[in-house]
């Protein structure tokens, strides 16, 4: 049987740090983020796809408390949804295109998937997850005037003039609610786009679902994905080659292949930022740690050459 790989794809994935945020851009980015998987498609793996949706659910919550002057606006919950449907859409038509023009009629299906996470969860008293566009020092005390209701972090490095950005509650995955769904898609053969923008963030309560205003974060929640459907490598792509020490460091180095007691040393020793690569390393040791053979960081140019040659950061158990 092929191997199943859940695919992680980062925000620049879908929208690059100096790009608007059109529709055009966004399909554009997605197209080339397509071309990359449809060659492991191609040697026969089989993928599940998660992708983020921060700069999207960012610039919607913007439209929505700009607009609610004439038309009600959409709790977070709501939002999350909006854009997990938009940028499903987006990967439905571009991965399918691509593989019909390569006479391969793999369907391929989004799923408006909610995420269980727990109402008592220390996330909401701390927000942490980073949605919308970056601000400088001089925009960000202003905005915390103009909008106290909004939480605003520095969330890189003093050398960046434009390093804050709201943030909003980010609670740990506990369960896919649609995960039965999902694995009858990935048996009958489907690509399945599945958890987007970490999913639609739920609680359960004597009721039943009801959502919550979160946006988890998509690392996390493609770990957890990734361990229900069983799936052989996790594989998250984002905008460098490999997870570094000493980051920015004059002694900078490469992380390669690494046991999971490896990587937790380094992760102790405080080698991954906390808003860059520490949330990725995290997600990746959950998976290994929860049973998962193999889980890779790299750049979404080197996905092939880090499922067939080991490129990128490896860790195994």
């Amino acid at each position: 049987m092929s191997k199943t790989i859940l695919v992680a794809l980062g925000g620049n994935a879908i929208k690059q740090a100096d790009d608007k945020g059109t529709s055009e851009e966004q399909f554009a980015n997605v197209y080339k983020s397509c071309r990359e998987l449809v060659k492991l498609i191609k040697a026969g793996y089989r993928l599940v796809i998660t992708h983020g949706n921060g700069p999207q659910v960012g610039n919607l919550l913007i439209q929505q408390e700009e607009g609610k002057k004439l038309v009600p606006d959409m709790p977070l919950d709501v939002d999350d949804a909006m854009t997990q449907g938009q940028l499903g859409y987006m990967f439905e038509q571009a991965l399918g295109n691509l593989l019909r023009a390569e006479g391969i009629r793999t369907p391929v299906a989004a799923l408006v998937n909610q995420v269980v996470v727990s109402a008592d969860d220390p996330g909401f008293k701390d927000p942490t997850k980073p949605v919308g566009p970056f601000f400088t020092e001089e925009e960000a005390a202003k905005l915390a005037v103009e909008k106290p209701d909004w939480v605003i972090k520095e969330v890189k490095p003093k050398e960046v003039a434009k390093r804050f950005r709201r943030v909003v509650a980010s609670p740990t995955p506990i369960d896919n609610t649609e995960i039965d769904v999902i694995r009858k898609l990935i048996d009958v053969g489907v690509i399945v786009v599945a958890s987007g923008g970490g999913g639609v963030p739920v609680v359960r309560t004597e009721h039943g679902l009801v959502g919550t205003a979160a946006v988890i974060d998509k690392d996390l929640a493609g770990a957890k994905l990734a361990e229900l459907i069983n799936a052989d490598v996790f594989l998250i792509l984002t905008d460098v080659a490999h997870a570094k020490l000493n980051y920015k460091k004059p002694d900078e180095t490469d992380v390669k292949e690494v046991t999971l007691a490896q990587m937790k040393e380094l992760a102790d020793a405080g080698h991954f930022l906390k808003g860059s690569m520490g949330p990725k390393v995290n997600a990746c040791m959950k998976f290994v740690e929860n049973g998962g053979a193999r889980a890779i960081i790299t750049s979404l140019d080197h996905a092939f050459e880090a499922i067939t040659e080991g490129f990128g950061t490896q860790i195994i158990k």
